[in-house]
C-alpha cells in the first residue's frame, strides 16, 4: 500500500491520528520506533535546527526538499512535510509537489500566507487573496497526478481577517480537492466548535505549547471534531532544554558525571542508528 493511502486508511481505522514533529533523520527514526502512524516535518523545527533561526520565512524550497529526502530515506512511516506556501506561485507549487513526491513524502501542508511567511502563532501574519490560493491549491492537486499524495490545505486568515473568513476559506479548500483542512490558531474551544460545525473534515488541530490555541488531549479534540492532531514542537523544546542543561553542566563541572543517569546509554543509541546492521555489512564485504 502506498504511503498516502496508509494515512487515509489509518485515519479511517483509528478515527484520529497523532502526528509528532520531526526535523532530521534521527528524530524521525525515534518517532517511527515509538509507533506513530504518521510523522510530520515541521518548518519551525527545521528552521531552528538547520539554520538556528526562527520560523520567519527563511527556509528555501530546496532546503525543505533536501530534509524530506534524508528523513523519508530512513523510515517506512508516512511523512507529511510542512511546505509553507509552496515557495512562490502556482507554478512553484507544482515543482514543490513533484519534488516532495520524488523525495518519498506521503503528503504536505500548503498555506495561504504572504511570503515570507512566519509561524502561525507569531504576530503580523498576512494572507494572499482566496482566489489566488485556490489556484495554488488546484495546481497542487493536479500536480500529484496519479499518486495518492495527501494534501492538507492550511489558512492563517484567522488572525489576519477573522474567523468567518477562515471558515470560508476552509470550506473552499475542501471543495477544491484538499484531503484535509487546517485552520491555524483558533483562540478558544468555542472557535474550534464553530470550525468543526461549518468546515467539512478531516480537520487538523495544531497543539503548540503556550501558543494561542488551547492545549488539549486527543479525546477532547476528537469531541470537538478534530481528526489530525499535530504536536510539532514538544520534541524540539525538549531537546533544546536538555542541550541547555547538558552544556551548562559540562561548562560548570567539566564532566557529565552529575547527569549520567539522564543520558541514553551507548548501546541503546547505537541500536537506534543501526550499528549492528553496519557491522554485518562490514563483515559481508570485508576483503
Amino acid at each position: 500500500m502506498t504511503k498516502g493511502n496508509l494515512i487515509r486508511n489509518a485515519l479511517a481505522e483509528h478515527g484520529q491520528l497523532i502526528m509528532p514533529g520531526v526535523y532530521d533523520a534521527l528524530s524521525a527514526k525515534i518517532a517511527a520506533r515509538a509507533g506513530f502512524e504518521v510523522i510530520f516535518i515541521t518548518g519551525y523545527s527545521l528552521s531552528a535546527t538547520l539554520l538556528g533561526e526562527p520560523d520567519f520565512g527563511l527556509l528555501t524550497q530546496t532546503e525543505v526538499v533536501s530534509a524530506a529526502q534524508r528523513i523519508c530515506s530512513v523510515v517506512d512511516t508516512p511523512v507529511i512535510v510542512d511546505a509553507d506556501t509552496g515557495y512562490g506561485n502556482a507554478i512553484n507549487v507544482i515543482r514543490t509537489v513533484q519534488d516532495l513526491i520524488r523525495a518519498g513524502a506521503a503528503g504536505m501542508f500548503l498555506e495561504d500566507q504572504i511570503w515570507p511567511k512566519r509561524c502561525g502563532h507569531m504576530r503580523g501574519k498576512q494572507v494572499i487573496p482566496l482566489e489566488e490560493q485556490l489556484k495554488k491549491l488546484r495546481a497542487a492537486v493536479e500536480a500529484r497526478e496519479n499518486s495518492d499524495f495527501f494534501i492538507v490545505a492550511r489558512t492563517d486568515s484567522r488572525q489576519a481577517l477573522g474567523l468567518d473568513e477562515a471558515i470560508t476559506r476552509g470550506r473552499a479548500f475542501r471543495e477544491a480537492g484538499a484531503d484535509a483542512v487546517f485552520i491555524e490558531a483558533p483562540e478558544s474551544k468555542e472557535e474550534m466548535k464553530r470550525i468543526s460545525k461549518q468546515v467539512p473534515g478531516p480537520l487538523v488541530a495544531n497543539m503548540l505549547e503556550r501558543g494561542v490555541t488551547p492545549l488539549m488531549g486527543p479525546k477532547e479534540l476528537k469531541d470537538l471534531g478534530f481528526d489530525l492532531i499535530v504536536w510539532p514542537l514538544a520534541p524540539l523544546y525538549t531537546v533544546a532544554k536538555s542541550l541547555t542543561d547538558v552544556y551548562t553542566t559540562l561548562r560548570r563541572d567539566g564532566s557529565s558525571l552529575a547527569i549520567l543517569d539522564r543520558l541514553m546509554p551507548f548501546d541503546e543509541f547505537n541500536r537506534i542508528v543501526g550499528l549492528e546492521e553496519k557491522y554485518a555489512l562490514d563483515t559481508k564485504y570485508k576483503t
